[in-house]
């Protein structure tokens, strides 16, 4: 960084760095908006008054001051929320829908959680040891369901974190639409009895 001796007013002598074009302009930025400290303020006169780059620089930047202090805001008329209100009464409005969703969106979701849960209801039944002959009167096996419940080995179906993950992720899901549908029914209800 290069350092430029100049000469006061008081005849101290004042150390300065060669500025960059934007750290000139944000140091004159501050001497004009009067942010600057005094020890600064004068360094900036005597940069001002001896260095064409700095004047030229400071005149640009004034005159921007002096037009931004002249030019004044406008307001909005004094009809203007009005106006804005009278042309959105112009158009027509759509009514409200019973629902934005299509049901055979809602349906198919349904659909296919209810997929899921057979097959995890058929995995777990296949788990099963169906061992047992079936007698001539019957084309299904005879299971004896208490016995077969205590011998099957849980683990292997609920030792698995994506299992669990997924058990109460439908169990979630299962309540949410169950919520939904009673307040459903609920609603109707009422607008029946409103009616």
């Amino acid at each position: 960084m290069r350092y430029v001796k100049y000469r006061g007013n008081d005849n101290n002598i004042i150390f300065t760095t060669m500025d960059t074009p934007i750290q000139i302009e944000e140091r004159l930025w501050d001497y004009i908006d009067g942010l600057s400290s005094p020890e600064e303020r004068s360094a900036i006169q005597t940069l001002i008054a001896e260095n064409i780059e700095w004047q030229r620089k400071y005149k640009e930047l004034l005159n921007i001051h002096q037009a931004m202090n002249e030019v004044e805001l406008e307001a909005p008329s004094m009809r203007f929320t009005k106006n804005v209100m009278e042309e959105i009464a112009r158009y027509q409005v759509a009514p409200a829908t019973k629902t934005y969703i299509n049901k055979n969106i809602i349906r198919s979701i349904g659909a296919f959680f209810l997929t899921l849960i057979a097959g995890f209801l058929i995995y777990c039944l296949g788990q099963f040891k169906w061992s047992s002959q079936p007698t001539s009167s019957s084309f299904m096996p005879h299971i004896d369901l208490d016995n077969e419940m205590k011998k099957f080995d849980w683990s292997r179906v609920f030792n698995s974190a994506y299992t669990n993950v997924f058990i109460l992720v439908l169990v979630v899901l299962g309540l949410v639409m169950l919520d939904m549908y009673l307040q459903r029914k609920r609603q109707q209800r009422q607008a029946r009895e409103g009616s």
